[in-house]
């Protein structure tokens, strides 16, 4: 370890903490699925990473690469991927969303009509599974949760997944799961676990391949909502349990916003939402 407060330490640090909060993660939880202890990812997050990492820099920039590079990520594999990379950087937000766009259009990664099934998208305690049932009774559509799916095809709940498997499976199983709901025929309103935007692939797929609502509320009302439905999982022996709800939030802001619609739920009641909702969908 090193006291030394480096911009690279400090910056995986920060990294490393935003990857976590992204993916709904404890620090205990995280640390015994790294098969680290708690205190050397506390010692990681705050900066003071293996002096290692610094080593590594320097021969990256004595070789004029990034880290990236030297550690040999997808994007190093071949001179295309090299030259895309160099061609993408520096870019801003929109001129990135316009290249995706070309691509996904060069690629056709969306068949025609592929794009009738209407998916809500958001933290726990948005109002998916309650907007979603009510929503697809209004449009005449079919309403499924896609944890169901995955429990379905996994043969357990959840939270077993996790326990049993890892997250990595738990993963697996959500991508299985969601190919196969948007694969149905029928047009579909499908509410979506809230950590689904943390994995690229599968949220890529989501918004090529259905009309995506980011259902939003304030941190508060997400954890009254979710209090309220007997869920004292956010709360249970977690004092911060605000503090890691909005970080969480924070780091998933951005990709949350990608959806097509955003649509506000706080201060509205169910009856307003819905009628809200469903009008901003006919016209869009």
């Amino acid at each position: 370890m090193t006291d030394d407060k480096n911009p690279l330490l400090i910056a995986l640090g920060e990294r490393v903490r935003a990857l976590r909060a992204m993916r709904g993660l404890t620090r205990k939880t995280l640390a015994a699925s790294a098969q680290v202890s708690e205190r050397h990812l506390a010692n990681l997050e705050s900066g003071q990473g293996n002096a290692s990492v610094l080593i590594l820099d320097q021969v990256a920039q004595a070789l004029d690469c990034s880290l990236a590079q030297l550690l040999g990520d997808e994007t190093t594999i071949s001179p295309e991927w090299l030259l895309l990379r160099e061609l993408l950087s520096h870019k801003t937000e929109a001129q990135l969303k316009q290249a995706r766009s070309a691509l996904r259009a060069l690629f056709d990664v969306t068949p025609a009509g592929a794009k009738h099934h209407i998916s809500l998208i958001g933290l726990r305690g948005a109002g998916k599974s309650t907007l979603g049932a009510m929503l697809a009774a209004v449009l005449g559509h079919g309403f499924i949760e896609l944890n169901t799916v995955i429990e379905r095809l996994a043969g357990c709940k959840v939270l077993e997944i996790h326990a049993l498997y890892g997250a990595n499976a738990y993963r697996r199983y959500e991508r299985r799961a969601l190919e196969e709901t948007l694969a149905q025929p029928q047009p579909m309103v499908i509410a979506t676990p809230g950590g689904m935007v943390s994995d690229p692939s599968s949220f890529s797929l989501l918004l090529a391949r259905s009309t995506t609502v980011w259902l939003q509320a304030t941190p508060e009302e997400h954890m009254v909502r979710v209090l309220a439905q007997g869920d004292k999982r956010p709360m249970h022996g977690n004092r911060e349990a605000m503090m890691d709800l909005r970080r969480i939030l924070k780091e998933r802001e951005a990709f949350y916003a990608k959806a097509d619609v955003v649509f506000n739920t706080s201060g509205k009641t169910l009856a307003d939402c819905i009628t809200a909702l469903a009008k901003v969908l006919q016209h869009s």
